[in-house]
């Protein structure tokens, strides 16, 4: 069982080890030359022993108390236990340095192993400090207090390393609880961004859009009336003929609104992977078609298994990129087919969505101010959702017609996000 190297930490505290060294040398001196004068020579030799300990603690023993086990470490805890052999044979007292030196064995040791060993090998100077102070008749005195000193710490150390289990423990199951809770706090947030999509899309569908769809009905009743009044009125229709083009513009203007509002609905409504990427790109790929007429072939074969799944957040960028790119091609493109392909590598994943539309750079000349705007916010706020997970997207004309956009998402665990890139091919910039 390894000695946690957080409790050791905050075992180890400095401060609080040079308090204890010191505090423990200094009442062991006094008490050999200030208890019982006169000071014997054997007196001054322990004074001499315990001078020596603390030079070698402070000089390199303090720094390795740290539950690491380096040699520098061992060799302090050489110097611990000669002191006690060369001390309590110049004076039995000397044997309370004990309380100094067992606590050190296990906060040096990196392992319960090893400080067990090491207590155990402390009964072999106390014994023989004991057989030179008495004599061969202290020898069994010297075991017993050895075994004994041993018995005590042993039961002290594993009681305070199951303490140390137990506090590891406790932080363990703390982490994984606020990890839990970090995830469920987004998936929260990720929830109501959801909800409040599907929200703005069910509002944009119930109100413009469907306020535009009648208009678009009331502008083309109008314009047959207008017609039939015309040919009735003959050589003074010349105002019936201009109301009719102004009806003509308000029914095609009515038409732009109502697919711009379409594309926007398209664009924010919610579409979750809940079972796979292919199986939600495929689902987006069918109500586009339903929904417009344009054809859109699939080659998600990529995602297929062996391959291993992506991470969440990837599948999710992916999925929105090809919901915007689609909602492109509904509201720019005039498309009559398009496709949605994934390549993967083994660096990257990438998404192809192409059409035979008119292109990037006739689109973009075509639209009008509004239209424009919103397409570029559509693919500013796509290059935005891949600067965070290392992405980039690149717009381009396609051969022999149409465009071209190419999302290419890293698959580095932990990806260092660029500056937003989207790239346009013949001065279109999006």
């Amino acid at each position: 069982m390894t000695v946690r190297p957080s409790i050791a930490r905050r075992m180890t505290a400095q401060r609080w080890w040079d308090a204890a060294m010191l505090a423990v040398s200094v009442l062991l001196a006094a008490i050999m030359t200030l208890l019982d004068p006169p000071v014997s020579g054997e007196e001054w030799g322990v004074v001499g022993v315990i001078a020596v300990v603390l030079a070698a603690y402070f000089a390199w023993g303090r720094r390795t108390l740290d539950g690491t086990g380096s040699p520098a470490g061992l060799l302090y805890a050489g110097v611990l236990l000669v002191s006690l052999a060369v001390g309590i044979g110049l004076d039995p007292t000397y044997s309370f340095m004990q309380v100094i030196v067992f606590p050190t064995l296990w906060v040096i040791s990196c392992n319960t192993r090893q400080a067990v060993l090491l207590n155990l090998l402390a009964i072999v100077p106390v014994a023989i400090g004991y057989t030179l102070f008495f004599g061969v008749e202290g020898l069994p005195s010297g075991i017993a207090v050895g075994v004994l000193s041993v018995a005590f710490s042993l039961a002290f150390g594993s009681w305070i390393a199951s303490i140390e289990k137990a506090g590891a423990e406790r932080a363990r199951l703390l982490a994984e609880l606020m990890a839990v809770q970090d995830e469920l706090a987004a998936a929260n947030r990720e929830a109501g961004v959801d909800s409040e999509r599907a929200r703005l899309a069910r509002e944009i569908h119930d109100t413009i859009a469907q306020s535009l769809t009648g208009l678009v009905m009331v502008a083309q009743r109008a314009h047959g009336d207008l017609e039939r009044a015309a040919d009735a009125a003959g050589d003074a229709s010349e105002h019936l003929v201009q109301a009719t083009a102004d009806v003509e513009l308000i029914e095609s203007m009515a038409r732009d609104a109502l697919t711009e509002a379409r594309g926007l609905v398209a664009a924010i409504a919610p579409v979750r992977v809940e079972s796979t990427l292919a199986e939600a790109l495929g689902r987006l790929a069918e109500r586009f078609q339903r929904e417009t007429g344009v054809v859109v072939l699939s080659d998600l074969a990529a995602l297929a298994a062996p391959a291993p799944p992506l991470r969440a957040e990837l599948e999710v960028v992916l999925l929105r990129c090809a919901q915007e790119g689609l909602a492109n091609v509904r509201k720019h493109a005039r498309a009559t087919a398009a496709s949605v392909q994934i390549n993967r590598g083994e660096n990257a994943v990438i998404l192809v969505i192409s059409d035979d539309g008119v292109g990037p750079g006739r689109a973009a000349s075509a639209q009008s101010g509004t239209a424009a705007a919103s397409a570029g916010f559509g693919l500013a706020g796509m290059a935005d959702r891949l600067a965070l997970v290392g992405g980039s997207a690149r717009l381009e004309a396609a051969l022999p017609r149409g465009s071209r956009l190419t999302v290419t998402v890293p698959l580095a665990s932990e990806p260092a996000a660029p500056e937003p890139s989207i790239d346009a091919a013949n001065g279109v910039q999006a």
